[in-house]
């Protein structure tokens, strides 16, 4: 795959081929001419021998010092290895990717003062298929993610690690067997490689694509559960949810109904005398609604922090000014991944209700633990623990990150947004909500096998079809575990997205 970065015009169907795929990248044409015009306000600074805080001077508390310009090119080698102090398992290849269209997006824009050369070999380094060894923790959100997005452009300059093929080198040695030689960063380079939010956004919006792959499997899950358990679609009736108004919720509500059109099942037990069901299948559009809503905001925020500028200082070529500010500052992105954090919490909460509904026999008319010759075999029993103890674990993780912070830097950086933290811990919390509606998507296959003869909804069947034909029918005990880990597999694939992606914001699965 190659893609042309256009700064400020990535969408999210580019962002989640990226997330996808391997790729290649090169840069728009126009954009090659506002990174000269930045870069030339740089170099007449210099010149000029003006004294400007990222280009001449040091930084943080030390920001008053000001440094000889034939030490310039050392500042900026300096400033890189100090900060390459992150520490944990490396960032996967997928969030690097993203890592690096984002950084690459944000510099050349012609606000941070960066040469031509530089974003070219920048552009080498990806297309050469280098995947720099980012350690996961160590930033704060505020000044940027220095410490991850040090290690990035350490391995620019040939320190560090990388992972070329799936091999894991030093950075040198990898460089030369693509090559390249190691970047030798001028003056403002290394700052405005640094600074910025790419690594927490990065990171934010694979939760966020995560999210939405969860989302869409969980309401076919629910739409299955509620046919396993010959439920009412009467609480999906548009009306309801109109007299509401909440967006999210009346947007999501059709999608059961469309999902369960013509399950011979539902109209078998249409004159039955049950009045309501349990809240976790009758008020599934409002939980699923409100999760929804959250989904899009996120997004929203997200996208624009995916095009913006935020690193620091800011280079205006319009008259040359270079000013000091904050968008570094994360907390948007910090804002967007708690947000999102309790949606992928909601999701997977109600999606283990359903399923403890479906292994109790006195709730769900199916035999206990949705296994023939129960007591001799336990089913799906230890399956519904496991799901109750991830649902568990992601409400302690879903606790927000943006209402910590910490003063750093001799508490020049006294305000922080712990944003790639909030983010980071999005992937996990998805893997275990992947997990829990995994198993009761194998519930409700296993629900509706029950209900033979009769026969699901077109849609259903599909979805169970899918289903089927990884993971057979659970007729008796077996080693379980493969089962839960292809299907969680198949959620984070995006393999139940596709009657139900145009209502998700970044509209797209694949």
């Amino acid at each position: 795959m190659i893609f042309t970065i256009n700064p400020r015009n990535l969408t999210f169907a580019n962002l989640r081929k990226i997330y996808r795929n391997e790729t290649r990248v090169s840069l728009h044409d126009a954009a090659w001419a506002k990174i000269k015009s930045s870069r030339d306000v740089v170099d007449n600074i210099i010149e000029q021998g003006k004294t400007v805080y990222g280009i001449n001077t040091g930084f943080g508390l030390l920001a008053q010092t000001s440094i000889p310009g034939d030490q310039l090119a050392l500042l900026q080698t300096n400033l890189v290895l100090s900060h390459s102090a992150g520490v944990g398992e490396p960032l996967p290849d997928d969030v690097v990717r993203l890592i690096y269209v984002l950084k690459i997006s944000s510099l050349a824009q012609g606000h941070s003062g960066i040469r031509q050369s530089t974003i070219e070999r920048f552009i080498a380094f990806v297309n050469a298929g280098l995947i720099a060894e980012i350690p996961e923790k160590g930033s704060v959100g505020a000044s940027g993610d220095l410490a991850p997005l040090a290690h990035m452009t350490a391995a620019l300059m040939g320190e560090g690690y990388v992972r070329l093929g799936g091999e894991r080198l030093p950075a040198r040695e990898a460089l030369d067997k693509v090559g390249l030689a190691p970047v030798e960063l001028s003056s403002k380079e290394g700052l405005a490689f640094l600074n910025g939010t790419q690594v927490s956004t990065a990171l934010a919006i694979k939760g966020l694509f995560q999210a939405e792959d969860i989302f869409s499997a969980a309401v076919a899950a629910g739409s299955m559960s509620i046919d396993a358990l010959m439920g009412s679609v009467a609480p999906f009736d548009k009306r309801i949810h109109i007299a509401r108004g909440q967006p999210g919720q009346i947007a999501v509500a059709p999608k059961y109904l469309e999902q369960l059109e013509g399950s011979n099942i539902l109209t078998a037990h249409e004159d039955c005398d049950k009045v309501q069901d349990p809240y976790s299948l009758r008020c599934q559009p409002q939980v699923m609604g409100a999760c929804l809503d959250i989904i899009i905001n996120s997004a929203r925020t997200l996208l624009i922090e995916a095009n913006a500028v935020t690193d620091n200082p800011l280079i205006f070529t319009d008259n040359g000014d270079v000013i000091s500010g904050g968008n570094f500052h994360a907390e948007p992105v910090a804002f967007a991944a708690d947000q999102l954090a309790m949606a992928i919490c909601e999701i997977a909460s109600i999606s283990e209700r359903r399923l403890s509904i479906m292994v109790d026999p006195k709730m769900s008319d199916l035999p206990a633990f949705l296994v023939e010759n129960s007591g001799v075999n336990s089913g799906f029993m230890i399956a519904q623990v496991s799901a109750a103890a991830l649902v568990s674990e992601n409400k302690t993780m879903a606790h927000p990150s943006s209402v910590d912070s910490i003063p750093t830097s001799a508490n020049q950086e006294d305000h922080v947004s712990m944003a790639t933290y909030g983010a980071r811990r999005l992937t996990d919390m998805c893997f275990n909500s992947a997990t829990v509606i995994g198993i009761e998507l194998l519930a409700a296959a296993q629900g509706i096998d029950f209900r033979a003869p009769l026969k699901t909804s077109p849609l259903l069947a599909s979805a169970h079809a899918k289903i089927r034909n990884h993971i057979t029918h659970y007729d008796k005990d077996r080693f379980f575990a493969p089962d839960i880990e292809k299907i969680t597999s198949m959620v984070l694939a995006g393999d139940f997205s596709e009657n139900i992606i145009d209502i998700l914001p970044t509209g797209s699965s694949s």
